[in-house]
């Protein structure tokens, strides 16, 4: 009997061994073809070896970190002025790469670091939000590009993304998909985190794997310190399920992105530690940065654009604004490496810290200018255009970073945190929007400690770093589709060879019309738009191009056109080909125009219907998913059954910072139009609602005449007008970036106070929106 269990064993679980040597170039990686056997009697058989696909022996496990929106010069590793212990850590027991570069805005550079190819090359040539019909820019990555994360998990990798992920068509996020783009059909089995640019800290629309789900009503929440804690359980369930099998791990928090929230205490750390103002600390950086040999001694410190205040000029009251702002912004970035340097001490103390590299890239773009010249206390103010003033500002001084705002601080400390360099975000022809410090820890290869390579890198080298150190080839073939020749170069070249001559000799860049080229030093650009504009000053063809010689001028402060005309003459030759190369032609520097789907030709679930039937149960919808009810009339119809004295949501859009709700409130129907967290508008019916069913009609009238005007809002309870009155203005573009529309309730933050639960305690039968039928535009370049 022991022998037929053991034989019944052994034939459901084979042997753990791989047969032979597998090719790892075709995925997925063919299993042999089975025995075939004329034995009748299994006890007279020897069972088949078991196929299963192994990562290569001593495969380290993977972790790649990705901070957002930070500068340069921000962390004390690279000479900046914020406290980052654990980057500080890894930096003096690996290697600092100071000529590292991104794409300068946040998709684009995420789909070119998880893939090895050219964001353009992954058809992500700007954020989700603003792509259009054209190859290159419309956000569907090529069945001829391989995810990094499918390449390791069918080499047998556990893979797993928490935090940020802005890789999705915004128009994809619903249940009605397709989800081919959504992290667990990109590689990763485990998925933790938000989907879009940005989150609210304290309220995070969150998914696990596809399924929306709510955080905990806890006072203390915030997402880094949640998406940390999911990260470490995960490592240490991977761990204890299978100990020799490797993994790869993609951290990369929301921070720091605005909104900049983090707990006061965090803030506080920093108080008066900017009072000198944005130009002095540019000048201090920059002498920190001399100091550790981040940048050769000679390094000057490129100008600052024009349209930035002197810090000597600003009123006093300006000056205590912005040094908030500023303290906010550090303490958001300190605590965030303080979550970093938990994941990094729960590695240690599991003993697997030794054969694990770390990538750790301290900003996906330079720091963001996006919230101009004054910054703002919520971010929505920036979408709608709408300015805000210093003294409203102030209102909100003490509080600046908690729930209550939404903020983000002025241009002046972008320029500052990507010191020594002149421009910031957005601006792909400035190494103040692409170069990011970035540090490789791998003790197991890395026999140096607290060295710097100073090699040109891109954000396309560390996929085929992470192949090299692993083993594993980037694939030739998969699902039978030929894959395309990876676009980076690994940086494994330059672990112990700190001498070793570059191997990545040429390198595009352009985002939103700025655009520059990269050839073995030299350097050529225009800048075309600043970020704080919100249309270019003049056409593509007035641009006028600069030259540099990078090898001499880390800063980019001294332009050689003049002395080298035909050197631009040819860079700009250089620099169309690779764009026809790389699908960056044709350039689309247009701006508002990009944020409307039908004129662009992006795709949007409610495209030319104008008709939304929703049903309990649907939440977290994006505005490429709902209707859109901006600048437009538009009714409610909501059949229902309510108990006495019904509560609770009806529909809503938004949250805190700016939405719509319509609602019960102790029996009666109301609406309420929150104007960007600043002025609340309502209506409401003098008359509670009887018990059993009611049809609920709300009707809202817009003026006309442009955008974000006001309107007529009437609100009718089985046929009979109850109420009406007048908004005086509205919202002209996004109500939230994450805070969606929701269906019998209102999650994260809430559009208004309800008095109690949103969650509506009767019966929603039938709801339906109808809006007006907007004059058809069609999509132009």
């Amino acid at each position: 009997m022991k022998n037929i269990h053991l034989i019944f064993l052994l034939l459901l679980l084979g042997c753990s061994a791989n047969l032979g040597a597998q090719d790892r170039t075709v995925l997925p990686i063919p299993a042999p073809k089975p025995p075939v056997y004329t034995e009748l009697d299994i006890r007279n058989t020897t069972p088949p070896q078991r196929f299963e696909v192994k990562a290569p022996e001593g495969a380290p496990n993977v972790v790649v970190i990705l901070i957002d929106d930070m500068g340069f010069g921000v962390s004390d590793a690279f000479g900046g002025p914020v406290s980052m212990p654990t980057l500080d850590k890894l930096a003096n027991e690996g290697l600092r790469y100071t000529r590292f570069h991104t794409t300068s805005l946040c998709a684009p550079t995420r789909v070119a670091l998880l893939t090895g190819y050219n964001h353009h090359s992954n058809n992500m040539g700007s954020i989700t939000e603003t792509t259009t019909s054209y190859p290159g820019d419309n956000a569907i990555r090529p069945q001829t590009i391989t995810p990094l994360a499918e390449v390791l998990r069918q080499n047998g990798y556990n893979t797993a993304q928490f935090g940020k992920c802005h890789e999705t068509p915004s128009w994809e996020i619903s249940p009605a998909g397709p989800q081919d783009r959504w992290p667990i059909r990109s590689g990763f089995e485990k998925f933790y985190g938000f989907l879009g640019a940005e989150t609210n800290e304290y309220a995070p629309l969150i998914y696990d794997g596809v399924t929306q789900v709510e955080v905990p009503n806890d006072p203390d929440y915030h997402f880094t310190t949640d998406m940390t804690n999911k990260a470490i359980s995960w490592i240490k369930a991977q761990k204890s399920l299978a100990p020799a099998k490797p993994f790869f791990l993609y951290y990369a928090p929301g921070a720091t992105h605005a909104p900049h929230q983090v707990p006061k205490e965090w803030i506080d750390k920093y108080y008066g530690k900017f009072d000198q103002g944005w130009d002095k600390l540019r000048e201090e950086t920059l002498e920190r940065q001399k100091k550790l040999g981040i940048v050769p001694e000679n390094t000057q410190l490129a100008h600052k654009p024009a349209a930035i205040s002197n810090w000597d000029s600003l009123s006093g009251e300006e000056k205590k604004l912005f040094a908030r702002q500023m303290e906010t912004y550090a303490g958001f970035a300190e605590h965030t490496d303080q979550e970093i340097g938990r994941l990094i001490d729960a590695m240690d103390k599991m003993g697997i810290l030794d054969n694990t590299v770390v990538i750790y890239i301290a900003g996906d773009n330079g720091n963001s200018a996006e919230g101009l010249m004054k910054g703002m206390s919520s971010e929505m103010m920036y979408f709608n255009q709408v300015p805000e003033s210093v003294p409203q500002m102030m209102e909100h001084y003490d509080d600046w970073g908690s729930p209550s705002t939404y903020p983000h601080f002025a241009a002046g400390w972008a320029v500052a945190m990507d010191a020594p360099f002149t421009w910031t975000k957005q601006i792909a022809s400035d190494f103040g929007g692409t170069r990011s410090g970035m540090v490789i820890y791998y003790p197991k290869e890395i026999a140096a400690k607290g060295e710097i390579r100073d090699q040109f890198s891109h954000v396309i080298d560390i996929a085929p770093t992470i192949y090299e150190i692993t083993g594993i080839p980037a694939p030739a073939m998969v699902n039978g589709i030929e894959q395309d020749p990876i676009e980076g170069t690994s940086l494994a070249y330059t672990f112990n060879d700190p001498q070793a001559p570059e191997q990545h000799h040429v390198q595009y860049f352009e985002i939103y019309g700025n655009r520059a080229v990269y050839d073995d030093g030299w350097f050529a650009r225009t800048v075309h738009r600043p970020p704080w504009l919100y249309q270019p000053p003049h056409t593509l063809q007035d641009d006028r191009w600069e030259l540099y010689n990078t090898r001499e001028d880390f800063s980019l402060s001294k332009d050689l056109a003049a002395s080298y005309p035909d050197r631009v003459t040819e860079m700009e030759k250089l620099f169309m080909e690779e764009a026809a190369k790389y699908h960056v032609l044709p350039i689309d520097d247009r701006t508002l125009e990009r944020r409307n789907p039908a004129l662009v030709g992006r795709p949007t679930v409610m495209a030319g219907r104008t008709t939304m039937t929703l049903t309990e149960g649907m939440k977290g919808m994006g505005p490429d998913i709902f209707i859109s009810l901006g600048n437009t009339s538009y009714t409610i119809t909501a059949d229902i059954e309510v108990p006495e004295k019904g509560n609770g949501v009806l529909v809503c859009q938004g949250g805190r910072f700016g939405g719509i709700s319509f609602y019960l409130r102790e029996g009666k129907p109301a609406f309420t139009y929150n104007y960007l967290g600043k002025e609340m508008f309502e209506i409401s019916s003098p008359e509670t609602l009887t018990p059993g069913k009611h049809i609920l009609l709300y009707t809202f009238a817009y003026d006309g005449g442009g955008p974000g005007k006001g309107g007529t809002s009437t609100l009718t309870v089985d046929g009979k007008q109850v109420g009406q009155t007048h908004f005086p203005k509205t919202q002209q573009g996004i109500f939230s970036m994450d805070d969606g529309a929701d269906v019998g309730t209102d999650e994260g933050t809430r559009v208004t106070d309800y008095g109690i639960s949103p969650t509506f305690n009767g019966q929603i039968n039938g709801l339906r929106i109808d809006i007006q039928k907007q004059p058809q535009q069609q999509p132009k370049p």
